[in-house]
């Protein structure tokens, strides 16, 4: 099982077109790392393996961005999560924003859009976080019953409002992205 559901990460991964050499790079990396048969997935916290995979979901509603702020980030965030051994990236979007924003997962693309190679330091540990980017659809009406044991707010951001000073610093490459395809 866990064989297929790397070759299965192995071609949503492979799927992604890249927006820059950066992005290239890290799907090579990347490609090259789940061919390794190194374990993906985190299987103790804080940070076992100190590499790990993490499913980002960004929720949008036409300009507007969906984000967190993360009280051990610090940041104002897309909401995620670490996939589960066993477990494809796309199923951990589906369990975690049912988890973290109380809704279902309504893609809006069904591939993931982007995918970054980012050094996270939280307030528990250090790590590399390989993060599959999905798009998801909702409405700035929609009410949230958001995990406020991970997050202190949510918020809906005009794309030309993120904080990008208090973001994932990828956040500006993949509004880049998102505004470059005809959704």
């Amino acid at each position: 099982m866990f064989k297929k559901i790397r070759q299965s990460i192995y071609t949503e991964i492979e799927s992604i077109f890249p927006l820059d050499k950066q992005e290239s790079e890290d799907i090579q990396k990347c490609l090259e790392w789940v061919n390794s048969g190194v374990e993906l997935c985190r299987i103790e916290k804080p940070a076992n393996p100190p590499k790990h995979l993490i499913s980002y979901f960004v929720v949008v509603d036409g300009d507007n961005v969906l984000l967190v702020d993360h009280i051990n980030a610090k940041l104002w965030l897309p909401t995620g999560g670490h996939v589960e051994p066993g477990e494809h990236p796309r199923k951990t979007v589906e369990r975690e924003v049912e988890e973290e924003l109380g809704i279902k997962a309504k893609f809006l693309i069904k591939k993931p859009l982007f995918i970054t190679v980012t050094e996270t330091v939280g307030l528990t540990a250090g790590h590399t976080d390989v993060s599959i980017w999905y798009v998801l659809s909702s409405s700035i009406h929609t009410q949230f019953k958001y995990d406020k044991s991970e997050f202190n707010s949510v918020k809906w951001f005009g794309v030309s409002d993120v904080p990008f000073d208090r973001s994932d610093p990828n956040m500006g490459r993949f509004l880049e992205k998102l505004k470059a395809i005809s959704i």
